[in-house]
């Protein structure tokens, strides 16, 4: 992409468009549900959610296996209720997961296409000030030609 090449600051004001907060106008798009798929994607994503799920499961097999008989309410081998309850977590989950990461994707390529504009700038500012630099060397050469051509008194 070519970028216009400014010649003075005011030129440069005028390409150059604010600095945004992506990340709040995202926030500010997303709509309840969104927010509450992208919380449980954050949650879910976690060790400790892991940990919690770990725990819940060895608390379970190892209740309804070491258990007196008459304490049991799911017994070995079947675990059913463990089976049903473990499936239909994974069922909500999954598709909750798959809606928040989509979610977090746009997010990533918002920030990635403000980054550009960001880098734009800098570039921008940097080729403003390489050309005053080259202006101010100029003149410096020009004076310093003039005074070496000046016949000393």
């Amino acid at each position: 992409m070519e970028l216009p090449k400014p010649k003075t600051l005011d030129e440069l004001r005028k390409i150059i468009k604010p600095i945004r907060n992506v990340n709040m106008e995202r926030q500010k798009e997303l709509s309840p549900l969104d927010k509450v798929a992208v919380w449980i994607t954050d949650r879910v994503g976690s060790m400790g959610f892991f940990v919690i799920i770990f725990s819940w499961t060895v608390i379970w097999l190892s209740w309804n296996t070491l258990a007196p008989k008459e304490l049991r309410f799911d017994s070995y081998p079947a675990f059913v209720l463990w089976l049903f309850i473990s499936n239909l977590i994974q069922l909500l989950l999954m598709p909750l997961i798959m809606v928040g990461q989509n979610l977090q994707g746009e997010h990533a390529e918002a920030r990635a296409e403000a980054d550009f504009e960001v880098n734009t700038k800098a570039e921008l500012e940097i080729e403003t000030i390489l050309l005053h630099l080259e202006n101010q060397s100029t003149l410096m050469l020009e004076i310093l030609k003039r005074l070496e051509a000046k016949p000393d008194k």
